[in-house]
């Protein structure tokens, strides 16, 4: 009999299982995959990490939580800063004065992209943003708009930027300053070694059971536990009683080429929509490896969410959020605690996930 039955070994199951660990507790941690680390997991490919589901770049303005990661790895100092490709143009992004720059060639200073900016946004006149293509013009102009936003977006929701609703793009971060970073936080870098250590490290005191179905063994698994952490989906659970939450998958293409460096960049964003992939990320570069012989990159194409398929982002709209909320209710009538991504039906960054984990564990009074 174990104290607790964790489904999910991803971070924040297995900080779930190091914390109640230190308290004495008993875990039992099952995963349906062949391995630990959920999405943030690092496969060892050609002697470079590969994240296998997604560019996971740690990022953080509290210190707690950054010295929390740190007990179980070394970060580097990587910097994201990513670069955008329409057609045969590239671009730096977040925007900045290095794409401004180069989007108009009379623009030189921060007054100048200013002012082009808001010209843009006066020739349109958009009071009332009706769609996300109307939102999106009305914070930065048609240029960027067109270029940088347009054929991204579609591809990422899989419609176009007039059938999206506004409240998608709430803002877009437009800076005057000739600076690539693409996050504001203090803390940032990636794991010397991959994630997958990370993981490893925090379920060293908890049993483990790899390629376990919750719901293939739930009877034999619920008798073996006192109280179950379900980080899985929620509407799944409960047998989808009330309809299927909707998300977005994506589909990764890895290929290991026989060159030393194939863009230069860890992450580089396909803007066109005619471009069927999103962006391509070149793995090596998270910890500047100069060295390898060859690399390995993955295409990312984003699609519609269907039963069988991994979910990644949670449509968070106002159906889907009213339909959580249901859940969410039904939910407080079981023993099962959800968290999590797929247990809140919540897009969460990493840093994220450690503070929602750690005020999860509150309820435990341990």
């Amino acid at each position: 009999m174990y104290d607790y039955l964790i489904v999910g070994a991803g971070l924040f199951g297995a900080i779930c299982a190091s914390e109640l660990t230190k308290k004495g507790k008993s875990c039992l941690v099952i995963d349906k995959r062949n391995h630990i680390a959920g999405n943030i997991y690092t496969k060892n490919i050609e002697g470079i990490n590969v994240h296998q589901y997604g560019a996971h770049i740690f990022h953080t303005n509290e210190k707690w939580v950054w010295d929390y990661i740190n007990q179980f790895a070394t970060f580097n100092n990587y910097i994201n800063q990513p670069i955008a490709r329409y057609k045969n143009e590239c671009y730096n992004l977040p925007f900045n004065m290095n794409t401004f720059t180069k989007l108009w060639k009379d623009v030189f200073t921060p007054e100048e992209a200013q002012a082009r900016i808001e010209k843009e946004k006066k020739d349109y006149n958009i009071q009332v943003p009706k769609n996300l293509e109307e939102q999106a013009i009305s914070l930065v102009g048609h240029t960027i708009y067109e270029k940088l936003v347009k054929g991204y977006t579609a591809k990422q929701w899989g419609r176009p930027c007039a059938e999206l609703p506004s409240f998608i793009i709430k803002r877009l971060p437009v800076r005057f300053t000739f600076n690539n970073n693409y996050f504001n936080d203090r803390y940032q870098g990636i794991p010397i070694g991959g994630y997958t250590q990370i993981i490893e490290k925090m379920l060293k005191d908890s049993k483990v059971q790899l390629n376990c179905d919750f719901f293939e063994h739930k009877e034999e698994l619920l008798k073996d536990a006192k109280d179950v952490i379900f980080t899985g989906q929620i509407d799944t659970f409960f047998d989808y009683c009330y309809g299927s939450l909707e998300y977005r998958t994506i589909r990764f293409e890895t290929e290991i080429l026989e060159k030393s460096n194939y863009q230069g960049n860890a992450v580089v964003n396909y803007t066109e929509y005619e471009v069927p992939f999103t962006r391509i990320i070149e793995h090596k570069h998270f910890e500047f490896d100069t060295e390898s012989p060859k690399t390995v990159i993955s295409k990312e194409y984003s699609g519609t969410w269907k039963k069988g398929d991994e979910p990644y982002y949670p449509i968070c709209d106002e159906k889907n959020n009213a339909l959580y909320k249901k859940y969410k209710e039904l939910a407080k009538q079981t023993n099962v605690y959800f968290g999590g991504r797929l247990g809140r039906y919540k897009y969460y960054d990493m840093d994220d996930i450690i503070m929602d984990a750690f005020e999860f564990l509150k309820m435990f009074n341990l």
